[in-house]
């Protein structure tokens, strides 16, 4: 379904829905987009999680690729970005102050 969104017709701010997306089988992913879809995503505008959507909707490798800045996003690159600053920053947050 590449390019679309998850589900035609479905309501963008079904968070539910959004979270099971999130959850591709691949630790690596995983680990970025399920907080982002459980933390950052119902705080985002309209247009940018229509772009979440839209990279959900993308094959695994892709994201991969993506996630570990391999390649470039083109129009999701924004969206990727984010995904990437969210865990940056919880890692921080998560680091014992020295």
């Amino acid at each position: 379904m590449k390019g679309g969104d998850i589900h035609p017709g479905s309501e963008p701010g079904n968070e539910r829905i959004i979270g099971w997306r999130s959850r591709r089988g691949m630790l690596e992913l995983d680990l970025l987009l399920v907080p982002f879809a459980r933390l950052a995503y119902p705080k985002l505008g309209g247009a940018a999680q229509a772009a979440y959507r839209r990279l959900l909707a993308e094959e695994d490798q892709d994201l991969y690729r993506w996630l570990i800045r391999k390649e470039n996003a083109g129009d999701l690159q924004a969206i990727v970005e984010r995904i990437l600053a969210h865990h940056e920053e919880r890692a921080a947050n998560a680091s014992p102050s020295h």
